[in-house]
């Protein structure tokens, strides 16, 4: 009995030994194999390849192919799929299984069904299946010695265009100055042309001695230096006189209007490492221009378009087979309501000073020019510029970088008419509400202590609505927006567009402030308090006295809605009737205070002047603004600002400079 136990006892540890030792099936060292391939980690899967997949590549090879390879295609969403076969039959020394593989790349998905074949090895006395890896795994056409490139092809970048079709940003060409070392001359003649060449290009002659000593240049060979604009004949001249210098065309973003369009068109610039990081995942690679202001920025999507891409696999003869592409899709045109040419007309009357203007066809609402002055070389920009051409253009006290279309002033008198618009909506005054005026200085009571409001007339008496905007008068507008009072005052403006204003390029809203107290509100009245308007804005609010009192839309794109009515009857037809009949008698009446904007042609507007000033009595900065338009055919309004105008003149710099456009029309 005794023998019987010790022998059933040796069977089952036998049998236990066995259970243990169970080695592993083909089909579960795959399915581990493909996990760690779905996991990306490369370096755990080369364990899994046979001794002789194992003899033509080393582990730091296989994983650095595939990292390479997943990281140059941009692969994502990488799902490997293997379904374990029905028939358990265990095969011997071994296994082939189907498997399939899905991705995403730089160029679109890739997919592909493959085999793979395991065999049993023997390593540290213990039997096991690895795979018979080869190139093969990675995509099925991929064979030992092939390569795989990768080709983008650039999208074609889109134009901007004016009403007409004039362009004003194009893909043109630049020319690409550089030199051949062996035309140079000697030691001391190629000295001296790289230092003209530095002053001439504004580069560091350590900057070109870097380009000349690069691993890839030889004597006969073009070295290129800088692009430069074609146009420049002068600055060709001085370098075509030097030893060895020559030109190459090279393709360049082309603005053929320059600084006239400048702020409102942009520039476009290569991509940073800044960019890239942010625009991760949208297509962008080093070699990329990107918008960097204006609609060159706005627009950036739909101007770039989409690069193509084709990866290939490149066999040891040379042949290419293709793995993947992506068509390219060339970027859209972006065509604008500007008239071009209206647009260098008005920046021609702003050169040497600093200032903004904005035209509009009040009756459509379409965006007949956008003015920044002064403007910068967008050419130059696109094509490169030194640290220190950049900084002297920082440091010039007209800040040509500044986009003041974009910003908000104080609009001074300018806001009078869209006060008296608040007022009569909301039945606080009517066309007849006049008040006695006699004195320079106003204030209502006492409680304002020593601030008063001050106004410019020397007309005395019962001043009406029309006579308050001939003579601009300063207490006319302010006892008018304390009657209107503030809640009302608010509200009126965001009717007219304050605060919220959607516009097809990025400006900032025209702010109606906090209006703490009476004198804010009485200030703001006639523009000096809390108010501030943008250039565009400011045009918009008078297109409801030429269309019946409805505040029509401004539009800068061709393709938006012409006309459209933002606010229907913020007046009746009547009141803006009137009022359009008093902004015609500021210019008409000679002592109206644009009379000296008269001419053959019936003409309206209102002038203003903001003071921009620390305290009441102190002496500030002043701005000169004007809207001007043909009240009988008003199918141009324009609205100007000139900063920093001479005391004095006040409105008249914006004024003159109005009437000068209008006249050339």
């Amino acid at each position: 009995m005794k023998k019987a136990i010790i022998i059933l006892m040796s069977v089952f540890i036998a049998v236990l030994i066995a259970g243990c030792s169970k080695e592993p099936a083909p089909e579960e060292r795959f399915s581990q194999y493909v996990k760690l391939w779905n996991d990306k980690k490369f370096d755990e899967m080369y364990e899994f390849l046979s001794e002789t997949a194992q003899s033509t590549v080393t582990k730091e090879e296989f994983v650095d192919r595939y990292n390479k390879i997943y990281e140059d295609l941009q692969i994502d969403n990488l799902d490997v799929q293997f379904n374990e076969p029905e028939d358990r039959e265990r095969p011997e020394n071994e296994a082939v299984f189907p498997f399939s593989a899905k991705m995403d790349s730089v160029a679109g998905p890739i997919e592909f069904d493959h085999q793979a074949r395991l065999v049993k090895e023997e390593r540290d006395d213990s039997p096991n299946w690895y795979l018979d890896w080869n190139t093969t795994y990675i995509f099925p056409e991929l064979e030992s010695g092939d390569k795989i490139s990768l080709n983008t092809i650039p999208a074609e970048r889109g134009s901007i265009l004016d009403r007409r079709g004039n362009e004003l940003a194009i893909n043109g060409s630049a020319m690409q100055i550089g030199v051949v070392p062996g035309k140079m001359g000697d030691d001391a003649q190629k000295a001296d042309s790289i230092k003209k060449l530095a002053e001439l290009l504004n580069m560091s002659e350590d900057q070109i001695n870097n380009a000349l000593n690069a691993g890839w240049v030889k004597d006969d060979l073009f070295v290129p230096l800088k692009k430069i604009p074609k146009t420049d004949v002068d600055l060709q001249e001085k370098l075509f006189a030097i030893a060895g210098v020559t030109n190459q065309t090279v393709g360049a973003r082309e603005y053929p209007y320059g600084e006239d369009v400048s702020h409102l068109v942009g520039f476009i610039a290569p991509v940073t490492a800044e960019d890239l990081e942010k625009l991760e995942g949208k297509g962008y690679t080093a070699n990329d221009y990107i918008g960097k202001r204006g609609l060159e920025q706005v627009y950036e999507e739909k101007l770039k378009g989409t690069n193509g891409v084709e990866v290939a696999i490149v066999k040891e003869d040379g042949t290419k087979k293709l793995l993947v592409e992506r068509p390219v899709e060339n970027g859209e045109n972006v065509q604008l309501t500007i008239d071009v040419v209206l647009q260098q007309k008005i920046y021609d009357q702003l050169k040497g000073e600093a200032g903004m203007a904005a035209a509009i066809n009040p009756r459509t609402g379409e965006t007949l020019a956008l003015v920044s002055a002064p403007g910068f070389d967008p050419n130059a920009e696109t094509l490169g510029m030194s640290a220190q051409q950049r900084q002297s253009i920082e440091e010039e006290p007209l800040k040509p970088y500044l986009n003041r279309f974009r910003l908000t002033y104080v609009p001074g008198s300018v806001i009078k008419p869209v006060t008296a618009a608040v007022g009569l909506a909301e039945g606080a005054i009517d066309l007849n509400t006049a008040y006695e005026i006699t004195e320079k200085q106003w204030q209502p009571d006492s409680s304002w202590g020593n601030y008063k409001v001050t106004r410019y007339s020397d007309v005395k008496g019962q001043i009406d609505l029309e006579k308050a905007l001939i003579y601009s008068d300063n207490i006319y507008f302010a006892r008018a927006a304390l009657e209107i009072g503030k809640e009302p005052f608010q509200e009126g403006l965001k009717k007219f567009g304050f605060e919220e204003f959607e516009y097809s390029y990025p400006l900032e809203a025209s702010e109606i402030g906090g209006l703490e107290n009476e004198i804010q509100l009485a200030d703001s009245g006639y523009g000096q308090g809390q108010v501030e308007m943008n250039i565009l804005h400011l045009a918009a609010t008078y297109t409801p006295f030429v269309n019946n009192g409805n505040l029509i839309k401004p539009v800068l794109l061709a393709e938006e809605q012409h006309g459209e009515v933002l606010q229907e009857g913020l007046i009746s037809a009547e009141q803006a009737s009137a009022i359009n009949s008093m902004l015609e008698k500021v210019v008409s009446d000679p002592k109206g205070t644009a009379h000296f904007a008269r001419m053959d042609q019936p003409f309206a507007g209102k002038t203003g002047t903001a003071e921009i000033k620390a305290a009441q009595g102190e002496k500030g900065r002043e701005l000169g603004w004007f809207v001007g338009y043909n009240p009988e055919a008003p199918d141009l309004l324009i609205s100007m600002m000139v900063e920093d105008v001479q005391e004095g003149a006040g409105s008249r710099e914006a004024v003159d400079r109005v009437r000068n456009v209008f006249l050339a029309q």
